[in-house]
């Protein structure tokens, strides 16, 4: 899948993913996807319900190395 923009949170630890995810998706228009790159494990649970709670799309994530890429579509109105 394709992506818009992407942010390396590799290294960084719960809640810092998750708020520098919110912070570019203000930014970004409705429907463009951000790529969010994390090593933090719970990032598995924060980022889904993140995105369920701000309103955004979350698409997914998949194994890369020892991160983990999640896929997140920013919504129509969401608070990010």
């Amino acid at each position: 899948m394709q992506w818009d923009e992407e942010i390396d949170a590799a290294g960084l630890l719960c809640p810092l993913p998750v708020l520098r995810a919110r912070k570019r998706l203000l930014a970004m228009r409705p429907g463009a996807v951000l790529r969010l790159i994390a090593t933090d494990p719970a990032a598995v649970v924060d980022v889904p319900h993140f995105c369920s709670q701000a309103g955004h799309d979350y698409l997914g994530a998949t194994e890369e190395g020892t991160a983990r890429a999640y896929l997140i579509r920013r919504g129509p109105r969401a608070s990010a």
